[in-house]
């Protein structure tokens, strides 16, 4: 059974930035040529998460904000006084929804329901160049 490891990358804007990534993975998915199987994603850094969701205005919003009401960016954190880079709330935020998702390929297609995307989230006070770690495992 072949593994296919591959990295993608994009820039973001940080401060919650929420990034349809789906058809970054679908390209890959392509070129890959497994048609059933497992896809694989990894965020390497403590900034960004991934997730699904139905990628629309106004679930994007309601999506920020219940992040904002669980993990407060305007509270003290013990990491910015550490390194005084202000970007506490993004480590637990980012660690709070995780930096991988697993979703599985069933004839080239991704299981994702009918209004389900994958995004990925750049929780950071700051704009930054992003990889992820795309892993395809399956059957051509």
């Amino acid at each position: 059974m072949p593994v296919i490891t591959r990295e993608i990358s994009f820039h973001t804007k940080g401060n919650s930035q929420v990034v349809d990534i789906t058809p970054l993975v679908y390209a890959e998915l392509e070129t890959s040529r497994i048609r059933d199987g497992l896809v694989a994603l990894f965020v390497p850094g403590s900034t960004g998460a991934l997730t699904t969701i139905e990628y629309e205005g106004g679930v994007v919003s309601d999506l920020k904000e219940a992040i904002e009401r669980l993990i407060p960016e305007k509270i003290q954190y013990k990491h910015n006084l550490a390194w005084d880079d202000g970007n506490g709330h993004s480590h637990v935020r980012a660690s709070f929804l995780g930096p991988s998702l697993t979703v599985p390929l069933v004839k080239g297609n991704l299981t994702l329901g009918t209004w389900q995307q994958i995004v990925f989230i750049d929780f950071d006070n700051r704009s930054r160049s992003r990889h992820l770690i795309i892993q395809i495992v399956g059957d051509a």
